[in-house]
């Protein structure tokens, strides 16, 4: 059995979509820390010692943003 090979794939769009994510990641973190300062979060910690989950959502995808999409720009090819 063969195996077609992998088309060529772009460096310049990897690094492109790499950075869009660490950009939105970057935003999402942003949104995170200033919903963890809202209202709503301040009651939820009150009560149950936790955030909102909105707010950890954001946090949560705000820095797998910044991981994945600054792990692509550190570890993308070579040749974009």
């Amino acid at each position: 059995m063969t195996v077609a090979p992998l088309p060529n794939h772009h460096p310049i769009m990897n690094k492109t979509l790499s950075f869009a994510l660490l950009i939105i990641g970057i935003i999402l973190l942003i949104a995170g820390v200033a919903a963890s300062d809202s209202a709503a979060s301040g009651i939820s910690r009150f009560f149950t010692g936790n955030p909102t989950d909105k707010t950890m959502w954001l946090m949560i995808g705000g820095i797998a943003g910044i991981v994945v999409g600054g792990g692509g720009l550190l570890t993308g090819s070579k040749n974009g």
